[in-house]
């Protein structure tokens, strides 16, 4: 089996959770490869999950604000702000075969590879079940998977720098959080690269790469028109639609 690799580009919002889903769409017909794919969000954005409330999770003004996009995940899992450039994220899409069909398995080997990535670069961390890495005992990656018609979808997050107030900016937090200070300890319960090394981006991109591709047949590749089509097609049915973000 060989794997599609697509290195590291930036897409917007819509157009980045629209290449997960035609990827998927490829691999159900058996048109697209097994695709791992590093990406960020320009502009910076927050993804909210598949049966999150927007107005309960997202400050719409704040977003406004600061030229944040907002985007409905198909994915569960919670709110992420994604900032352009203290971010790199990953997806994974691959027929559910080649995935363990044991969901903590499966977190615990894809969160494995940014495990392995951070290591090589110096960096102590581990994976804390469910699909949570952590540097220190603090958060620095998370994640969410999907299965869906026997393709399997995990993507997830990599913070390489934090602006606290910024996201607390655009994303709202409960009174309960509130209550239990949890802007206040932010910072004690998130971290990111930077505070633990001076690695650049290309050097944590090529780790990663590294990591994900280790044992697989690796072939370097882009989209298809095909898929570039379809995910087209669902920017404007689906992650750019207003009915659809707003839904809850």
């Amino acid at each position: 089996m060989i794997w599609r690799l697509v290195r590291f580009e930036y897409q917007n919002a819509a157009m980045n959770m629209a290449l997960d889903e035609a990827v998927s769409n490829g691999i159900e017909r058996s048109t697209s490869p097994p695709t791992i794919r590093f990406y960020g969000w320009k502009p910076s954005a927050v993804s909210i999950g598949r049966f999150q409330s927007l107005k309960d999770e997202v400050d719409l003004a704040g977003c406004k604000e600061l030229g944040v996009e907002v985007v409905r995940r198909r994915t569960g899992g919670g709110a992420v702000f994604h900032d352009t450039e203290g971010e790199i994220t990953y997806s994974l899409i691959a027929s559910e075969d080649l995935i363990s069909r044991d969901i903590n398995a499966a977190y615990q080997e894809i969160c494995g590879y940014v495990v392995s990535a951070l290591v090589a670069l110096g960096v102590e961390a581990h994976f804390t079940p469910i699909n949570d890495i952590l540097v220190g005992g603090k958060k620095i990656s998370g994640s969410a998977q999907s299965r869906r018609n026997s393709v399997f979808l995990q993507h997830g997050t990599l913070l390489l720098d934090l602006d606290v107030k910024k996201m607390f900016r655009v994303l709202r937090i409960s009174d309960a959080k509130m209550a239990g200070g949890d802007i206040s300890s932010a910072e004690e319960r998130v971290t990111s690269l930077r505070a633990h090394s001076d690695a650049s981006k290309e050097s944590v991109l090529a780790e990663l790469q590294k990591a994900f591709t280790s044992g697989k047949q690796i072939s370097y590749g882009s989209w298809s028109g095909t898929e570039l089509q379809e995910a087209n097609r669902l920017v404007s049915k689906r992650y750019a639609n207003e009915e659809w973000t707003r839904e809850r």
